[in-house]
């Protein structure tokens, strides 16, 4: 346990990493308006106006409200692939037995659908640059599998990586894009909204994200018809007949409207918990700048929402630490640090942070599949580290990462705190 520091008093009320901001009344007003005209289950006017305001927000034409983005990714993965290889028969994946490329530092939520529908994910390391799929990976990845037709790519905690060139890169290849934005809401590529890229796209509502409604998310296209066969899809695929009428498989997908309630009241924040999270982020900037650590980066062309906060330690400062599948242990030494540690430490004083995201092709399910990096294809390691040589970028970053209390209702008075804390463990 962390005890370099006797004299840190834990808050009387936890800040957490992230959690629902709600705005005296603004949401219930229209979960109000669901209770008292009876539309409580998956159809009323909350819905259809999240569906209009996330399409206009996103700077797409259509968007679908769904129970949650898992859902939305699912139904992206099943319109890409009976578009790329016809529809399959009942029983059968719309991408059963094909290959997938698929962001590998990311929440297993991405790839899943894949799984799914019979995919076999394969995974693109990270850049180091920002964070997210690496296009020089990718580029890689089709040199090796010129056949593989789809792609499907996740923006980092809300700070995007270059999501347009990924996007070139899959129509020089003739692939289709599925943009995992469920973290990105808000965010911006050269002036273009994240969830705007890809040929299907998703966000997410969820308790934790920038803005929420519980639970939720939306599929984002540009196309009238899948915006219509997702609807049709995500309420079990019933026909146009007074009985039930089924011709293929279906989901109950839809979304609540007393969640949908939740969610427009939500949006009118959305740039306000945006700014809010920029303030925490540059207040971390700049409270631990001289410490050997790394914020996360933002490149040139990305103008984050930043979501989360979250830094990499300098690997010369890093004090021995070893992590197995469901525990860790490390070594503590003067003037350095580790992901656990502070951790530790945060949560000492009644904080909540995380450690970055574990890559994918570390996870048990998922160890046997290809991750392909700059350097070709990289079998699952339990060493990031080659001659010197940092090889596989996500294992890498996953070691030296922490996620820091990001929580837009958390006080500056708190923050310092959480700032002093971390920079006791270089002590």
């Amino acid at each position: 346990m962390f005890s370099r520091k006797k004299d840190f008093e834990p808050f009387k009320n936890k800040v957490w990493l992230a959690s629902p901001t709600m705005h005296n009344g603004a949401e219930m007003k229209y979960v109000q308006e669901a209770y008292d005209t009876n539309w409580m289950s998956t159809v009323g006017e909350n819905i259809n106006e999240i569906e209009k305001i996330a399409a206009e927000k996103a700077g797409v034409k259509y968007a679908v409200a769904l129970s949650c983005c898992t859902a939305a990714l699912h139904l992206c993965v099943k319109f890409a692939g009976e578009k790329l290889y016809g529809k399959p028969a009942i029983g059968h994946g719309a991408v059963e037995g094909k290959r997938v490329f698929c962001s590998d530092m990311t929440f297993d939520a991405t790839l899943n659908p894949v799984v799914y529908e019979g995919g076999i994910p394969v995974f693109i390391d990270t850049e180091r640059d920002s964070w997210n799929m690496d296009p020089v990976a990718l580029e890689k990845a089709f040199e090796m599998y010129p056949e593989v037709k789809l792609v499907v790519a996740a923006e980092l905690y809300g700070f995007s990586g270059d999501i347009k060139k990924i996007k070139e890169i899959c129509e020089k290849h003739g692939a289709l894009l599925i943009e995992d934005a469920a973290e990105a809401m808000g965010a911006t590529w050269d002036g273009q909204q994240c969830g705007s890229f890809g040929d299907y796209a998703a966000v997410s509502y969820n308790g934790n994200k920038i803005i929420t409604g519980s639970s939720g998310g939306c599929l984002l296209t540009n196309d009238l018809e899948v915006a219509n066969k997702a609807r049709k899809w995500s309420t079990q695929a019933r026909e146009n007949a007074t009985w039930y009428q089924h011709e293929e498989v279906g989901y109950n997908y839809r979304m609540s409207n007393v969640i949908a309630g939740v969610i427009r009241g939500q949006y009118n924040y959305l740039e306000e918990h945006i700014s809010q999270k920029k303030v925490i982020y540059e207040r971390y900037t700049k409270g631990l700048k001289d410490l050997p650590i790394e914020m996360n980066p933002i490149v040139e062309g990305c103008e984050p929402n930043y979501w989360l906060s979250a830094f990499t330690i300098n690997p010369y400062y890093m004090c021995k630490q070893v992590r197995g599948e469901c525990d860790v242990l490390y070594i503590p030494e003067k003037g350095k640090s580790c992901p656990t540690e502070i951790l530790e430490a945060i949560s000492s004083i009644n904080a909540e942070g995380r450690p970055i995201w574990k890559p994918m092709h570390m996870q048990p399910m998922y160890r046997m599949h290809e991750c392909i990096g700059r350097v070709g294809s990289m079998r699952a390691k339990t060493n990031a580290y080659i001659t010197g040589t940092v090889m596989d970028v996500g294992a890498d970053i996953f070691q030296r990462g922490v996620c820091l209390p990001s929580d837009n209702k958390m006080t500056e008075e708190q923050q310092n705190e959480i700032i002093s804390v971390i920079r006791a463990c270089f002590e």
